[in-house]
């Protein structure tokens, strides 16, 4: 019976190995002539609808030897941000003064604790080795609040990079030592990461006063953030964003193609996901200072970036005018991270990207495990996507378990039933024996 129980329990899990027959879709990878070493190529937004969620049934091939590869998104690669206490807070000369000790290593952006509504303020920064040693400037800076004007706020100072172990801060402007509760520091990368276009459009249209801009995409296609690319006018705003997702979802048909009523136990659909950003320009001289400001992306709802919908999807954003004339959009566009695959080629091998296959599990490779980017990697290209000539249906490889699951339960009564016969057995030998 133990037998029995752990050939079920294999077949349970046993997972579909991939085949080249199983495969949809195919794309012939395009490498220079007689390249060899670790080659990298760009992955096409156009493949997430026709592969298997996250990508899991990618398959490269050297002819019929399925070649290990490792995806890379890319990342901006940055140090946690750090709380900083201030040290002597105080005033010298009409002026907020104090002081902060830094992490060691280098920096860049520092984020202000600011108190405080309706200011601006020049921010003057100097670093030092040691506290008390002669300073060297750094720069100056302008911070604001600016909500009065509906233009949002700024207490960020975008420093060159530093690696001072003292920075000092003169602030001039109406603002008080108890004003500052702190500083927040953290990395800028050095290389940003990068970003491949999904969808773009420059039709706007206006919802009462709102600006709203739509668009449609295929399952699957993962989004990483909405850009937008605002007109002359106006030369200044803050405006509110809402980005809001919705799953297409047809409705079922039966096999005479008329619509079917919908049980009450079929699992509901997934729900719509909103995620909510602010859109800022500044550029003017105000009170003598002079203010840089913009902020012209927002974040997609939290799990778009992974292709969290198996289906079509209606993306809306909407840009919260208010009583303001609205922002002049030349266009708004939905973006990915760069996503990136590298493999090891061969002189004169021919490979093909193979996908389409849902029933496979992602691969594991030693490959990806021990994978080091090198500099000089032979770039690859994706050719256009085909249809596999030889594909056929996989046939139903679900396990045993799940193509027939009364017997599984069937099997364990059967051993419960057993367990309580010798059980039983037991008791009445133990009865007979002790009379």
């Amino acid at each position: 019976m133990t037998k029995l129980l752990t050939g079920l329990l294999l077949l349970a899990f046993a997972a579909p190995a991939p085949e080249i027959r199983y495969f949809r879709y195919q794309r012939p990878v395009q490498l220079p002539a007689g390249a060899a070493g670790q080659a990298c190529l760009a992955v096409n937004p156009a493949i997430f609808p026709h592969a298997a969620p996250g990508l899991a049934d990618l398959r490269l091939y050297n002819g019929t030897a399925e070649t290990p590869y490792v995806v890379q998104t890319s990342e901006a690669i940055t140090g946690s941000p750090q709380q900083i206490a201030l040290l002597n807070p105080g005033r010298n000369n009409g002026k907020t003064v104090f002081d902060a000790e830094m992490p060691p290593g280098s920096f860049t952006d520092l984020d202000l604790a600011v108190s405080g509504r309706d200011f601006i303020a020049t921010v003057t920064v100097s670093g030092s080795q040691a506290q008390d040693s002669s300073a060297t400037r750094i720069g100056a800076y302008t911070i604001f609040d600016l909500s009065g004007q509906k233009l949002g706020r700024s207490t960020v100072l975008h420093l060159p990079n530093s690696d001072f172990r003292f920075l000092h801060f003169a602030i001039a402007g109406p603002l008080t030592p108890a004003s500052f509760t702190g500083l927040t520091v953290s990395q800028r990368p050095v290389i940003p990461p990068e970003y491949v276009t999904v969808a773009q459009t420059a039709r706007i249209t206006l919802d009462d006063r709102n600006s709203v801009v739509s668009f449609t995409l295929p399952p699957r296609v993962p989004v990483d953030r909405v850009v937008f690319v605002p007109g002359a006018e106006p030369p200044a705003f803050s405006r509110d964003v809402e980005v809001k997702v919705a799953p297409i979802a047809p409705p079922p048909k039966s096999a005479a193609g008329k619509i079917d009523e919908v049980e009450p136990d079929t699992v509901p659909p997934p729900q719509p996901v909103s995620s909510f950003g602010n859109l800022l320009r500044v550029h003017r001289v105000q009170n003598g200072l002079r203010i840089d400001e913009e902020n012209l992306t927002v974040e997609p709802p939290y799990g778009v970036s992974n292709g969290a919908f198996d289906g079509p999807t209606q993306w809306t954003v909407t840009v919260e005018n208010g009583d303001d004339a609205p922002i002049q959009l030349s266009s708004v566009r939905l973006e990915m991270r760069k996503r990136t695959l590298c493999f090891d080629a061969a002189a004169g091998a021919a490979y093909t990207l193979e996908y389409g296959d849902a029933a496979l599990a992602p691969p594991r490779y030693d490959y990806a495990s021990l994978f080091v980017p090198r500099l000089g990697a032979v770039e690859a290209s994706l050719g256009s996507e085909l249809a596999n000539p030889d594909y056929q249906p996989r046939p139903d490889e679900r396990p045993f378990t799940e193509r027939h699951p009364a017997l599984l339960w069937i099997a364990l009564g059967l051993v419960v039933v057993l367990l309580a016969l010798v059980a039983l057995r037991s008791v009445k030998l133990t009865g007979k024996a002790s009379s």
